[in-house]
């Protein structure tokens, strides 16, 4: 599939997704979203790609709807609600996606690029970038299902602070508070990026999907999940890159996982 909206790239064991709309500051529309979908799958069913980084081209990661489409006020009801729907289906798609997902944030990300970023499994940031949510500033809703994860990731009260005022905070703020897990500065952003997803993808892929699961199921109680646990752990002695771990201890070097 050609994209008009992102660029997708493979560097290494990762795919990258490169919002690609810098002239609106990679502001989103339908298509867009549609071809976020596309992307995400074209890179689960890679075997090559171990984790997805997300970024955008310009100096904005994204920064949410493209309220110069929206004021046209050409969709009708049923377009505007397949619209929402869309967000929602991209980020549960990278939350629930079976491969880690980065947000590499190199600049704005408010409403719908905070949201994705939210719903990312590690949320790297330049430090002069800014992420926030407006939109009770402007009479909308969040969505994305922020007000799930966000308190997770940082607490409630916080949640409800850049929620309720719509404050915009730097990456230096975001990795005080445990939003960020990396933060850089601009000389060092992309660098910094392709160490962390290097780290991450080199890790064993099964191994790390169960993982993800478990991190981001919220339904299951402690019993349960010491039941769920034990037969992800079986289900790992199974692969080859079980014996593989187990023989890089042993030789005491670096283990070369497979994926299976």
């Amino acid at each position: 599939m050609n994209y008009e909206t992102l660029i997708y790239s493979k560097k290494d064991r990762y795919a990258e997704i490169r919002f690609n709309r810098p002239h609106r500051l990679n502001a989103v529309v339908t298509e867009f979203y549609t071809e976020i979908l596309d992307a995400l799958d074209k890179a689960e069913h890679d075997g090559d790609v171990r984790t997805i980084v997300l970024t955008g081209e310009g100096r904005a990661f994204c920064v949410g709807a493209d309220l110069k489409e929206h004021g046209k006020g050409e969709r009708t009801d049923l377009e505007k609600l397949e619209y929402l729907n869309l967000g929602n289906d991209v980020c549960q798609r990278i939350y629930e996606h079976p491969k880690v997902v980065i947000a590499a944030v190199n600049g704005f990300a408010l409403g719908a690029g905070c949201e994705m970023s939210v719903s990312s499994d590690f949320i790297l940031m330049k430090e002069t970038a800014q992420i926030g949510l407006p939109e009770i500033s402007i009479g909308t809703h969040v969505g994305g299902a922020v007000t799930e994860i966000l308190p997770r990731i940082i607490g409630l009260a916080k949640t409800r602070e850049l929620i309720f005022t719509g404050r915009r905070i730097d990456g230096k703020e975001a990795h005080a508070i445990g939003l960020a897990t990396r933060v850089f500065s601009e000389e060092e952003f992309d660098a910094g990026v392709r160490e962390f997803a290097g780290l991450v993808s080199s890790k064993a892929p099964v191994s790390m999907r169960f993982a993800k699961q478990h991190l981001n199921d919220m339904h299951q109680d402690y019993k349960s999940r010491l039941t769920t646990e034990i037969a992800a752990l079986r289900t790992c002695m199974l692969t080859k890159d079980w014996q593989e771990g187990v023989d890089a201890f042993a030789e005491k070097r670096e283990p070369v996982f497979i994926g299976n």
